[in-house]
């Protein structure tokens, strides 16, 4: 058997090292939390060659006592905690003691910090874990710490960095969100000798989101709100992106526990359910979302890094996520405007014509009634598109497109750091004529079978909005404001104008020209009705269903069996683990029902937060999209009216449910821009 011995200090300081400092991320992860614990208001992080070569980190915060620095570079060396009992009550980002410690083990490290009032300051260094200098200094109140060539002593570790870019990428993402995390502070990077960013530290959550991804993210953001009424109950606050922006990956889903940046599959659930029938598949929603908990039900202690954490209950913090996220996704006005883009031409080369396509004609079908109560879904396939032939079209000149649409900006106050916004006030039209008094329409015919959809016609009247400033800011206009401007369109009655390509309503309301794909709209409905239980009259089988299931399954199924009873699902359990399917809705029994039950139960047991609803999503989607009316069907104009206020009044009837947005808008005053009739 090998010798046992005691490994030297210095290789075992080296291995604690590699639990804690990967990367240079880690390093400037680390340091900025020691300055936020500190008390900093302002906080600077420079970083040179990814941070392999030079970090730096200034802090104006409560600095270290002379006599306590050399204690500081100690493992297990800490000001945060004293005693166990201390674990269970831990609001620092910082506690474990071995930040400086691995730092200095893996790199050549210099500290300069001056406490409060104090006349001088302390210069101390460190090479690879040994003291190098220790001396008074002349230096501002605050702390600042500079490591240079991290990794020099283990190079086996610097083999595995990444080129510089990645690692100041990393670095810099880091930092964001730590400055999200704490928007009463200020924070700012300096990369490779230029400012990346500033925040403004004036404890807005949204100014330092704006700060750091730009205008084009902070516009299209949704409040949240949310807090138990239980006594020291969660708070779940911030915002999420509206689901047509949706992402391509989960990279901007930023979540805050208790000031900290954490991983969780809990929260990452809880906001993708709620999403789930108002995004694309392929895509993900966006948040910056803070959760605020007691300590006692939050194990921060469970990663080297605290990068991640772990819950006492993870179902109760899912359903307060969950229920933050659908109540704002249904109470704001999920309305689209249309963006015109301003394409770039590279410099020395004229504009592109544009492309001419063929022509495309879809043979007529015949008409039917497709607002009748669905009772079964019959051949809905389109038929085949035939080209038509078509004479030679003229070549056209190129048409200028116009500027993109800028948001109406609201006041505020903002740092100078800040980008300017566009332009906020609109010049007035010119040669206006005077408008003659406008013709009310005569009431559409509505078919019986929309009268009787349930609640989609009869909506409360969203609250007034406040009348918007003329002031400039240098902030896009909150989300907010932008809901209440959308609340105030949303009361405008709408008129259909006709149609456009047998797939498209027109429409007007007020100054808005509206347009609905109405396969998106009529599936929305329909999936809407499905969801309601006075469509599920159960119909009981000849011949029960039999499926074989796992013991967690079946036991699954038994507590949500009277939620799938009220759905118009009955099981009997007689025969268990064999269990057998009873009874089914009308509107599932000429499906697979086999599958159908095998999907119950594997839902029931992933705990769904509203099983009522959601355990039948996937079913109902495809019967919707099977039921709804088809592109390039011709309609009434009664027909398109009643799905147009359909649309217009419920606020439910935003996205298909596959995600698709099923209304966009476009103003009077971007239309006459078009026209020229308004000049900038």
């Amino acid at each position: 058997m090998p010798e046992i011995h005691v490994l030297p200090k210095d290789i075992s300081e080296l291995i604690a090292a590699g639990e804690v400092i990967e990367r240079p991320a880690s390093v400037l992860k680390e340091l900025t939390e020691n300055a936020v614990d500190a008390g900093a208001k302002r906080i600077t992080a420079e970083i040179k060659r990814g941070g392999v070569l030079y970090l730096r980190v200034t802090d104006d915060g409560c600095g270290i006592a002379p006599e306590q620095v050399r204690t500081a570079f100690l493992r297990h060396a800490t000001s945060k905690i004293r005693q166990a009992e201390d674990l269970e009550t831990i609001f620092t980002l910082g506690f474990r003691g071995e930040a400086l410690a691995s730092i200095c083990a893996v790199s050549r490290m210099e500290i300069l910090t001056r406490q409060q009032g104090a006349e001088y300051g302390t210069h101390f260094a460190m090479e690879g874990g040994e003291e190098t200098a220790f001396e008074q200094s002349g230096c501002p109140e605050g702390t600042t710490v500079v490591v240079r060539d991290l990794f020099y002593n283990v190079p086996v570790r610097a083999g595995f960095l990444k080129k510089d870019t990645a690692e100041g990428n990393a670095a810099a993402n880091i930092f964001q969100k730590l400055a999200i995390s704490h928007p009463e502070i200020s924070f700012r990077l300096i990369r490779e000798n230029k400012t990346e960013f500033v925040t403004p530290g004036d404890g807005q959550l949204y100014s330092a989101v704006y700060a750091i991804f730009g205008r084009d993210f902070a516009r299209d953001l949704l409040p949240v709100q949310y807090a138990e009424e239980s006594q020291g109950g969660i708070r779940v606050e911030g915002y999420i992106m509206k689901p047509l922006y949706a992402r391509p990956n989960r990279a901007h889903q930023l979540f805050f526990v208790n000031g900290r940046s954490v991983r969780s599959f809990t929260l990452i659930n809880a906001i993708e359910d709620a999403y789930k029938t108002l995004i694309m598949t392929g895509k993900y929603p966006a948040c910056v979302l803070t959760v605020t908990v007691s300590p006692r039900i939050v194990d921060v202690n469970m990663h080297p890094t605290k990068a991640e954490v772990r819950f006492s209950d993870e179902k109760r913090i899912y359903n307060a996520v969950y229920f933050a996220v659908l109540g704002a996704l249904e109470q704001n006005h999920l309305i689209y405007e249309f963006r015109i883009p301003q394409p770039e031409q590279p410099a020395g080369q004229p504009p592109q014509p544009p492309q001419i396509r063929p022509q495309i004609v879809q043979p007529q079908r015949p008409q039917r009634d497709w607002f009748a109560p669905v009772a079964g879904t019959d051949d809905n396939t389109p038929a085949p598109l035939i080209p038509k032939e078509q004479p030679a079209p003229q070549m056209q000149s190129p048409v200028t497109q116009a500027p993109a649409v800028t948001d109406i900006p609201q006041p505020a106050t903002m740092p100078q750091e800040m980008p300017a916004a566009a332009e906020s006030s609109a010049p007035a039209p010119v040669h206006a004529a005077p408008q003659p008094a406008p013709v009310q329409p005569a009431p559409p015919v509505i078919p019986a079978a929309l009268r009787a959809f349930p609640d989609l016609t009869a909506q409360p009247a969203p609250a007034p909005a406040p009348a918007p400033s003329s002031a400039a800011s240098e902030l896009p206009e909150k989300p907010e404001a932008r809901n209440a401007a959308l609340s105030a369109i949303s009361r405008e009655p709408i008129r259909v104008i006709g149609e456009l390509f047998d797939n498209y309503v027109l429409a007007e309301a007020g100054e808005q020209f509206v347009m609905i794909d109405k396969h998106a709209a009529h599936e929305r409905i329909l999936f809407e009705r499905f969801r309601t239980r006075e469509c599920r009259d159960r119909q009981t089988l000849l011949t029960p269903v039999r499926v074989l299931l796992t013991a967690d399954e079946t036991s699954a199924l038994r507590e949500a069996e009277e939620n799938l009873a009220g759905c118009g699902f009955t099981f009997d359990f007689s025969e268990a683990p064999v269990v057998q399917l009873t009874g089914v809705p009308l509107s599932c029994a000429e499906l697979d029902l086999d599958q159908i039950a095998a999907d119950l139960a594997a839902n029931c047991l992933s705990q769904q937060a509203q099983p009522d609803l959601h355990l039948l999503d996937d079913m109902f989607h495809d019967l919707a999209c099977k039921a709804a009316i088809r592109a390039g069907t011709h309609n009434t104009t009664e027909e398109l009216q009643s799905l147009a206020v359909q649309v217009w009044e419920n606020e439910q009837i935003r996205h298909c449910p596959h995600g698709r947005p099923v209304m966009f808008l476009l103003s009077k005053y971007q239309i006459e821009k078009q026209f020229k009739r308004i000049q900038d």
